[in-house]
């Protein structure tokens, strides 16, 4: 195994040979297909192949932990997933820490999550879901892909934001839930859009709200949160680079600038549009930062809700 020092001086150099990036999901995933997408163009850039390895389960900590362990020499990378920031609230201690074992490089993609409801019923606004919440008893029920995933999370944030008892009903993935959704057996459900669209687009389901910051180039329809009086519903999934710690700083930083021309290249973001997924990319401090944000706003709403993970 090479030294840290050896490590250190050949950064300049860096890359001399193949780098590994590791996904933390399997093939065919968003998660996959935009790291992928930026691997390629690294590779083109950096004139060294950037390999996207698959190393899915536990909840992207398989994934997370091998990199964590790595040669901190710049040739394994992780193109880490918003589980990331959440692990550890749902599972307790892990076999790495989330703060310490890592650098991060780069932001590279947000997937923004959607209010979606039955076309056929009666809300029309968010401000409409929620009266019906706290008119019924029983409150609202909202499908969700799986415990302690980032649509799971952002119902419950929902939930305590428009103070209004919630059921969140869990299926394996996002194809069940729309299936209950459109039957009618829930009340909405909190999606990225991709796999919606052809429902919406057949007048099946309707999209009453973005739960970002700002209005989502991946449906622009869309109003957000925010403008129907709830700024504190904000949740998506996002994809990022990152280097096992002890990565030379002459890595990261070669790696975040060739990362982001690619981020900003028109044809890239058409790319991620095309698979609902908005390229932002940052610096490695902002990554950082983020990250941080994100680990104290969902361990709250974790702990709020008595979430665990499965």
């Amino acid at each position: 195994m090479p030294s840290l020092a050896l490590a250190q001086g050949n950064a300049g150099s860096w890359p001399t040979r193949p780098v590994r990036v590791i996904s933390p999901y399997g093939a065919g995933g968003s998660n996959d297909i935009s790291a992928r997408i930026v691997c390629e163009e690294l590779g083109r850039r950096l004139g060294q192949q950037f390999i996207v390895e698959n190393k899915p389960g536990a909840g992207t900590r398989l994934g997370n932990e091998m990199v964590a362990r790595a040669t901190p020499d710049g040739y394994t990378l992780l193109f880490a997933a918003a589980p990331f920031a959440i692990v550890e609230s749902l599972y307790g201690k892990l076999s790495y820490d989330p703060r310490k074992d890592f650098k991060p490089i780069s932001l590279a993609v947000v997937a923004p999550i959607f209010l979606v409801v039955n076309a056929a019923s009666p809300f029309k606004t968010v401000a409409d879901l929620v009266a019906h919440g706290k008119a019924n008893p029983q409150g609202l029920t909202f499908a969700s892909p799986g415990a302690g995933s980032g649509p799971h999370l952002a119902g419950e944030l929902f939930f305590r934001e428009a103070k209004v008892k919630g059921l969140t009903v869990h299926f394996r993935g996002d194809a069940t839930a729309y299936t209950e959704l459109l039957a009618g057996r829930v009340d909405a459900t909190l999606t990225a859009i991709t796999s919606a669209l052809p429902h919406v687009q057949s007048g099946k389901l309707r999209v009453l709200a973005v739960a970002s910051d700002a209005r989502s180039p991946v449906y622009a329809e869309a109003p957000t949160m925010a403008e129907q009086g709830f700024p504190g519903v904000v949740g998506y999934g996002w994809f990022g680079m990152m280097a096992p710690a002890g990565t030379p700083d002459a890595v990261v930083g070669k790696v975040n600038a060739e990362m982001k021309a690619i981020l900003e290249d028109a044809g890239v973001r058409q790319k991620m549009l095309a698979m609902g997924l908005q390229a932002q990319g940052s610096s490695p401090a902002e990554f950082a930062a983020f990250i941080g944000k994100e680990t104290t706003k969902w361990a709250a709403v974790v702990k709020a809700a008595d979430i665990k993970g499965e």
